[in-house]
């Protein structure tokens, strides 16, 4: 399908905020429109271009946001929605875009379509959520809330008993089961257009478009997703007509399918085929000097033809729902890997705190549904002033516990160190920023990516332009057969890469791009 693609994506980089650990202006020890605000020249200055804000909406905050009760209210503790539409604004002052988190598969039971679908007399809200007709009958394969109303049935649940999932209506509708209805019925087709309504109200604020949330769940008993891809279609076809310059990206996991409805670019995610985990993590990561990237790879080049070559998959530093990059990976290994990160297909996504290398913090108690993801969340550290800068509040007040260990890395310091992490991935950027063929849009092949072995190497390139990469978070120095003359050096990091009798043999914890000539 034909999508208007925004330009600035061609070479998006994402820095993703979770905004209730990023930044405390007020002093509540959470996280605000503001605290953004004030820290938009640091991402700049990073190198991001984009950023993708997760969930900020009215919300009781049993899924820290992503169960939202008020789609068109800011959540009053990160400010109103005048305060995010003047964040909007210094995103673009500085040149760059956000995207907002839509989460359309589901609502908060506090929401008021929930409170009047729960009625036992009809409405217009009777058949905005799957319902079942009897309180006996659960759905299949679904979760369910039952027995809190005056409504006989129970309710498909996405995953917390909280969140009733949305109807947008059965590819496939058992007629035995007069409740499952059709993806044309009054109920779903009011879903849709009300999730349209909800897009069109952000984006004529001034947001850039969406990251969408779970989008390839939609449609239910939809085993090939066709009928989500049509309904997607159907959004794209309303974008187009009114905001042709909107953005949108899926976490789908599927980019035949997400590029397919219209999407701009799709996620990698880090459960089902995608093999993500063998990179960063697993009980031997790749990027840990003793893993394999060959199944990632395979199945890396099957999404990449089935998608038409077009490449645009995101693989994301990490985000608020796995574990910290560095808690897997380690020092010098950590540049390595986002060497790999900033010279892939697709747009890049940094996790905030992944830059400098923030950690894994360990047994916490759940924050808002985060349960073993809480770690992954504790508040950003700029400096080493109180609560590393993040709040003036009392400590035990913060969002969540702070990493409390003495050697914890801060913006500050890596900033001021010329050899830290966050200035590497400057480096990285402004070379990536250079060279066309190491932006979204380049294609790649893949030169060596064997079965337990190292290094991993390959070409990006795009128009004349071509480009070897070359990968090797292991503690040896390796080789791996290639006749290409390594003479123009546009990066390394570990030393230098050797080419001699069709080999080419590069050092221990080890990345490098050389520009080569076309044949």
């Amino acid at each position: 399908m034909s999508t208007n693609r925004p330009e600035w994506l061609d070479n998006a980089i994402f820095y993703e905020i979770y905004p209730q650990s990023f930044n405390d202006t007020n002093g509540d020890g959470i996280g605000d429109f503001q605290g953004i605000i004030e820290k938009l020249d640091y991402i700049n200055e990073l190198g991001c271009n984009a950023i993708w804000l997760n969930p900020c909406f009215e919300s009781p905050f049993g899924d820290a946001g992503y169960d939202i009760s008020d789609y068109y209210k800011a959540a009053l503790r990160y400010g109103t929605n005048a305060d995010l539409k003047r964040l909007f604004d210094e995103v673009h002052k500085r040149g760059m875009h956000i995207l907002l988190d839509l989460v359309p598969g589901h609502t908060s039971v506090e929401h008021k379509w929930f409170k009047e679908s729960m009625k036992a007399e009809r409405n217009e809200y009777t058949d905005r959520y799957v319902w079942t007709n009897s309180i006996w009958e659960e759905p299949q394969g679904m979760g369910c809330i039952r027995g809190i109303s005056d409504r006989d049935g129970s309710c498909a649940v996405n995953f917390f008993s909280h969140q009733p999932a949305l109807n947008y209506g059965f590819f496939k509708p058992d007629p035995e089961r007069k409740w499952q209805q059709p993806m044309d019925a009054p109920g779903p087709k009011a879903t849709l257009d009300e999730m349209k309504n909800i897009m069109r109200f952000w984006l004529q604020m001034g947001c850039d478009g969406f990251r969408v949330d779970m989008a390839g769940s939609l449609v239910k008993h939809d085993e090939d997703g066709n009928g989500t891809i049509k309904l997607w279609q159907n959004v794209r076809e309303f974008l187009d007509k009114e905001f042709p310059s909107a953005a949108m990206v899926s976490e789908w996991g599927e980019p035949d399918k997400s590029l397919q409805g219209g999407f701009h670019m799709d996620f990698l995610l880090h459960f089902g085929p995608s093999h993500y985990n063998d990179l960063f993590r697993c009980e031997s990561p790749y990027f840990s000097g003793k893993g394999d990237v060959s199944e990632f790879v395979l199945k890396y080049i099957e999404s990449y033809e089935k998608s038409e070559r077009k490449g645009l998959i995101c693989i994301p530093s990490g985000n608020h729902d796995m574990d910290r990059l560095a808690r897997h990976i380690k020092g010098d290994r950590l540049k390595i890997a986002f060497a790999f990160l900033l010279s892939m297909p697709g747009a890049p996504f940094i996790y905030y705190g992944d830059e400098i290398g923030m950690n894994y913090v360990e047994n916490l108690t759940s924050v808002e549904g985060g349960y073993g993801r809480t770690g992954s969340r504790s508040p950003m550290q700029w400096d080493d002033s109180k609560n590393a800068g993040f709040s003036s509040a009392p400590k035990e007040n913060l969002y969540i516990r702070q990493d409390e260990s003495p050697n914890r890395p801060t913006a500050k310091e890596q900033i001021a160190d010329k050899n830290s992490l966050y200035n590497e991935i400057r480096k990285i950027i402004s070379v990536r920023n250079a060279h066309k063929a190491l932006q979204s849009l380049g294609e790649i092949e893949f030169l060596y990516a064997e079965k337990n072995k190292y290094p991993l190497a390959y070409i990006r390139s795009l128009d004349d332009e071509k480009i070897l990469v070359i990968i090797n978070p292991c503690d040896s120095q390796v080789s791996f057969e290639c006749s290409f003359n390594l003479a123009d050096e546009i990066y390394s990091f570990g030393g230098k890469a050797v080419s001699a009798s069709g080999k080419i043999t590069c050092p221990a914890l080890f990345a490098g791009f050389y520009k080569i000539k076309s044949e």
